[in-house]
């Protein structure tokens, strides 16, 4: 799954610069994430950056985009040109 910010998001601006996929964006009211970018940073790290320095903890898995490891890991391989 990728991941969501809910509402709860401060505006801090730590989470934009750890996203290795440039997944995150300020949006009209608070960062948003794109979820054919999140990969929950599978293929970079062993867990999602963001949610490590999110101070709010508001950064939790969208279940409107269920994604298994595999397709997180395929989708990595195309956003990085490796596949």
């Amino acid at each position: 799954m990728s991941l969501i910010i809910t509402d709860e998001c401060i505006n801090c601006d730590v989470c934009e610069p750890e996203c290795p996929n440039n997944a995150i964006s300020q949006g009209e009211e608070i960062y948003e994430i794109d979820p054919n970018l999140c990969t929950q940073c599978v293929g970079h790290y062993d867990e999602p950056q963001c949610q490590q320095v999110c101070p709010v903890d508001c950064i939790p898995l969208d279940a409107s985009n269920p994604e298994t490891h595999d397709q997180l890991y395929q989708k990595y391989l195309v956003i990085t040109g490796k596949a």
